[in-house]
Formats: structure tokens, C-alpha cells, sequence
């Protein structure tokens, strides 16, 4: 089977961003099949290839992967409009690949929702099997965001969601909230495996790392640590919160670590600075085998987003599973499944939103007794082991294309 897959967002390890596609296409790979990846250039990604572009595309094969990377720069510095323009780009070229490439089977990812149109293209103008991965759901998050606000707007993404759920013979949600939010556009009849992000324990377990910390940071200070965004979304604030929290309190052992990068860095760097919070340090994003090395260093992983309901159930985000890959317990500060995990396993520490007291109880509780957060790290990766292993779920992603593609081929014989 040849795979014809779709990700504006790709990025190989080496890239300071998710590599689940790349995990995927690998996994797809080892089982016999051949993959070719279309994909924009993502700010935070790396895709493989370093030649010049030729009227505007370059491709070649990246282990084992052929990849075709439009020159459609990408980054979360960008507007709105900016970004959607990028967006819509990339899913009209990506329909030419998908009308004129040979392949059985095509697999479109989003974020961004328009990700979907060239597999419906491929669906209904070329009888392809078309399967979509639904890693937000737009426009619920947008809209409850405040990011997106014009009624038109908003129901053009609901027509082009329901389309794109609608055209795919089969979908891959990330979380619960995710496949239930499918269903409930599509139907319940809709074939819907939910199959969330990992934990590379082929990355953090079989490789040796030497545990860093940056400067400023002692041996002994609890280091706090967030990967990922700096955006709207990521909420950032509620750490910058604690932080103050903590420094009215005199913990100075206590230390706060934001790795990344995002439109609202800036402003959090000046916050800290106005606040005189030397117990905030901001680092650079930088490539998955150097960041190990900080996590490595680390005490505890930051789950951070903003309070907003769509998110408790609607994400799967990367990070979680890479604290729990590395066995770090999490604080996490938003109700949801992954809030319901950390109590019942007994891996970190839920806490209110919007309450920084709380954040920063929490935190002193975790500096304060050391042993028990030695146990909660030992449950997260257990947790990680038990139910988010990525090599497992990348078999079952696999066999869920196999299954999806056999399926649409006996209906097609049928008919």
C-alpha cells in the first residue's frame, strides 16, 4: 500500500516540534508500506531535505520517506489572516499532488482543518480511501478561544469540518473529546479509533544523556520544567503566577524552566522581568535530543493550558507524554482526562485553575517532599508503559489504515 500523506506541520526528531508523523510514517514503513509526505515549512520543524526549492517545492527521501515540502513558511509569530492564508495555500497545492500522485491510500492530519481538503478532493474525484486525523477540533477551540469571532467564518469551518469528517471513510482522533466531537458532526457510525500521542521510550530510555540545568539553577532547587508553545492557548500566565506566589513565600529553591518559543514570549520575558522574578528562566526551542537533556535535569513537567472547557477533553498534547516518557511526575492545571490519569494513577499533581495559591502549594509540596515525587515519577512512566506506548499505538495506527483500506476496497468490489 502506498500512503499519500498529508501534514503542513511535518518535522523529522531532529526539529524542536511533535514528530508523530514521522513516528507513523516509520511505523508504516516497517510494515511493508511506502509513504510519501507532503508538508509546508514549519518554523520549529525540520523536514529532511536541505536543497534549494525549485519553483517553490523541493522533495527527496528522508529516511526511507519521500518527501515534498512546499516553500510555505509557517510560524506562530504570524496574524490570523496571515496564517489562514498559508493554511489555504498549502491545501490547494497539496490538491494538485493528490489528484496527479499514484498512491492507495490518503492520509491527511490537522491541525489545520483545511488539511482535509485535498483528501476530499482525493475521495470523491478519484475514489481513493481517505482517512483524517482530527488533532483539535475546529471551530469549537477557535471559537472558545475568542480567536475567531465572525459568524461567517465560523460557518464556512463548520461546513468544511462536517465535509471532511463526512468524506473520510475512517477518522483518528487523539482524545476522547476528539472522537466524541467527530461523532457528533459525522455520526456514530463513523469508524473512529482514538489513538493519542506517545511515549518514545526508544528516544528517552536507549540513549545516554548528561542531566542539564540551566545556569542559575542549583543541584538542589526543585526544577520545574514547560516545553512546547508559547501562545494564546498554552497559558502561560498561571506559571508566571505561582512564580510570584512562591517569591512572596521566600522559596528560592524553587525554580521555574519555559523551553520554547511563541507569540506571547516577549511579553512573558517582560513580565518576569517587571516582577522581578528571578525564579523564571526562558530558554530557546531547540531540537528533541538537546531538550532531553533538560528534562533529564528536571524534577517535575508543566502541563499548561489556558482554562478554556474545549480543552479538558479535546487534546492530546505532546509534552505529557514526553514527562512521562522521561518519568518526571506533572503538574497539570486544567480538568480532563488528563487530570482524571495524574490522580488515579498517582503521577503529579492536579490542581485548580485559575488558582495560583494552588500552583504554588502544589509546587512546594513537590520541593518539599522528595521521596513521594520520586514514587509519582516511577507511576508516570509506568502509566506511559502501560497505556501510551508509541511503538504500540504506531502498530495500531497501521493497522487501522490496513483495516480502513480493505474495507473500502470489498465495498468498492460490491459495488
Amino acid at each position: 500500500m502506498k500512503v499519500l500523506y498529508l501534514h503542513q506541520h511535518f518535522s523529522t526528531p531532529a526539529g524542536s516540534t511533535g514528530n508523530r508523523s514521522y513516528a507513523m510514517s516509520q511505523a508504516l514503513i516497517r510494515a511493508g508500506h511506502k509513504v510519501t509526505m507532503v508538508c509546508g515549512s514549519y518554523q520549529d520543524g525540520v523536514s529532511g531535505l536541505s536543497g534549494p526549492f525549485q519553483k517553490g517545492i523541493r522533495q527527496g527521501i528522508v529516511d526511507d520517506i519521500e518527501v515534498i515540502e512546499f516553500e510555505l513558511p509557517y510560524s506562530n509569530y504570524q496574524g490570523l489572516l496571515e496564517r489562514a492564508w498559508v493554511f489555504l495555500k498549502f491545501a490547494l497545492r497539496s490538491i494538485r499532488i493528490a489528484l496527479l500522485e499514484h498512491y492507495d491510500l490518503v492520509f491527511a492530519t490537522s491541525t489545520p482543518l483545511t488539511a482535509g481538503i485535498p483528501g476530499i478532493f482525493a475521495r470523491w474525484l478519484r475514489n481513493k480511501t481517505f482517512v483524517f486525523e482530527v488533532r483539535d477540533l475546529w471551530p469549537e477551540l477557535p471559537k472558545a478561544m475568542g480567536v475567531v469571532t465572525n459568524p461567517f467564518v465560523l460557518r464556512l469551518l463548520s461546513f468544511l469540518e462536517w465535509i471532511s469528517y463526512r468524506s473520510a471513510h475512517a477518522c483518528v482522533g487523539l482524545s476522547p473529546g476528539i472522537v466524541k466531537g467527530i461523532k457528533a458532526s459525522a455520526g456514530d457510525d463513523k469508524p473512529v479509533a482514538m489513538i493519542p500521542n506517545g511515549c518514545d521510550f526508544a528516544l528517552f530510555e536507549k540513549m545516554n544523556f548528561n542531566p542539564t540545568r540551566p545556569v542559575g539553577v542549583k543541584k538542589n532547587d526543585l526544577m520545574a520544567i514547560f516545553t512546547g508553545a508559547h501562545g494564546i492557548a498554552n497559558g502561560l500566565e498561571a506559571v508566571l503566577d505561582a512564580a510570584y506566589q512562591l517569591k512572596k513565600r521566600g522559596r528560592t529553591d524553587i525554580k521555574l524552566v519555559f523551553v520554547g518559543d511563541g507569540k506571547l514570549k516577549p511579553t512573558l520575558k517582560e513580565k518576569a522581568r517587571e516582577n522581578g522574578l528571578d525564579n523564571c528562566f526562558f530558554l530557546d526551542p531547540m531540537p528533541k535530543l538537546e531538550l532531553i537533556k533538560y528534562m533529564q535535569g528536571a524534577d517535575v513537567g508543566l502541563m499548561i493550558l489556558s482554562n478554556v472547557p474545549a480543552f479538558y477533553y479535546g487534546t492530546s498534547p505532546n509534552k505529557f507524554f514526553d514527562y512521562l516518557a522521561m518519568g518526571l511526575p506533572v503538574i497539570n492545571n486544567y480538568p480532563g482526562w488528563l487530570s482524571d490519569m495524574i490522580e488515579k494513577y498517582s503521577c503529579g499533581y492536579a490542581v485548580e485553575p485559575d488558582n495560583s495559591e494552588a500552583f504554588a502549594n502544589a509546587l512546594e509540596d513537590a520541593a518539599d517532599n522528595r521521596d513521594r515525587l520520586k514514587q509519582m515519577g516511577i507511576n508516570a512512566k509506568q502509566l506511559g508503559k502501560k497505556r501510551f506506548d508509541r511503538t504500540k499505538l504506531a502498530e495500531q495506527f497501521v493497522q487501522w489504515l490496513e483495516k480502513t483500506h480493505l474495507m473500502t476496497r470489498k465495498n468498492r468490489h460490491k459495488k
